[in-house]
């Protein structure tokens, strides 16, 4: 990153540059000759005082003394992807709203209020995207209130690492005291080359319909509810995939998921039993979903995965998925539904 100019070193940035995207350079450790620099690039989500916050596109918060900076600009904002198909972030993720959808949802302003019994996070919490129509601190009160009624903790997911992603308002809802609790990342590919993959699908069979079979895999929910039904099965057109186990085991070695939403297809719920792990299962469910999907006239993939999912990274990356942006679900101060 080339921050001189005529060979000198030069800070240009000043705090009317909040919410752009910039390179910073700071200086780590004491000033003398085994001091070093660490370049930061992120947004820069605040400047109070001589204190700067820059957020990363992971969602991390990094806070630089001013001080301590020797060098920083401007730079331009993140593209799109070039490794995948293109898109937004902000249409991924109500394309992937789309394709999870909650049982229950009110609008504010632009944003949506989403609820389904409390099962995963993604179907109840807010896709705080735009602008709400109230002053922030009126919307966070209207939105606590809606989950209360409905016993439940209320989340905000906010996504970063992308062009016009929300790193101003993730800033701010940390000012108020939410917590970030749980990170995961969009990766999204070319359909094409996972549906060509040299994987065995003869033993994989698809359905329209959730049965209890593919339930009795899936590890999010031990008593399925009906919202857990109704999430899984919801979307423009879902199907399931399932390997059986072994004889006279009416649970399933593996199981998937995918929704086709016009041009894209949203991979999920793809697990294996722990003892049919590498066999290739995983990516036999995958294959024959996707050329399920390409039936469908989709033609690019998507899937959402905890930054934690070391396992799902390493498969997804084989097959060619790339990081397109990070979201985060953030947690209101003090929360006790009621």
């Amino acid at each position: 990153m080339d921050f001189t100019t005529g060979g000198r070193l030069e800070v240009r940035i000043t705090p009317a540059d909040v919410g752009k995207r910039v390179s910073v350079r700071p200086l780590t450790g004491e000033p003398d000759p085994h001091a070093t620099f660490t370049d930061v690039v992120g947004v820069l989500t605040s400047w109070t005082g001589d204190v700067l916050c820059v957020t990363r596109r992971t969602g991390e918060a990094v806070r630089i003394a001013r001080s301590s900076l020797v060098a920083g600009k401007v730079v331009p904002a993140a593209p799109a992807r070039r490794r995948g198909p293109a898109a937004s972030a902000r249409e991924l993720d109500r394309i992937a709203a789309r394709g999870w959808p909650a049982v229950e949802s009110a609008p504010l302003g632009e944003w949506e209020l989403r609820a389904s019994g409390g099962f995963t996070r993604r179907a109840n919490s807010v896709l705080a995207l735009g602008d709400p129509g109230l002053p922030l601190d009126a919307a966070l009160d209207r939105v606590t209130g809606w989950y209360a009624e409905r016993g439940l903790p209320a989340y905000l997911q906010l996504s970063t690492g992308a062009e016009n992603t929300q790193e101003l308002l993730a800033a701010e809802l940390a000012a108020r005291g939410w917590t970030r609790e749980v990170s995961a990342q969009v990766r999204i590919a070319g359909l094409a080359p996972v549906a060509d993959r040299d994987a065995d699908v003869s033993a994989v069979a698809l359905s329209r319909r959730i049965h209890d079979a593919w339930l009795a895999r899936y590890q999010r929910s031990a008593a399925p509810s009906p919202e857990v039904r109704a999430v899984l099965s919801g979307g423009p057109s879902v199907w399931f995939a399932t390997i059986g186990g072994a004889p006279g085991d009416e649970v399933p070695a593996a199981i998937g998921r995918v929704v086709v939403d016009g041009r894209w297809a949203g991979f999920a719920a793809v697990e294996v039993a722990p003892e049919r792990r590498r066999q290739g299962l995983a990516g036999a469910v995958m294959t024959a979903l996707a050329r399920k999907a390409l039936d469908e006239g989709a033609s690019a993939a998507y899937l959402q995965v905890e930054t934690d999912n070391g396992g799902a990274h390493a498969l997804y990356e084989d097959m060619g998925f790339t990081v397109h942006h990070s979201y985060h679900h953030w947690r209101a101060p003090h929360d006790d539904p009621r």
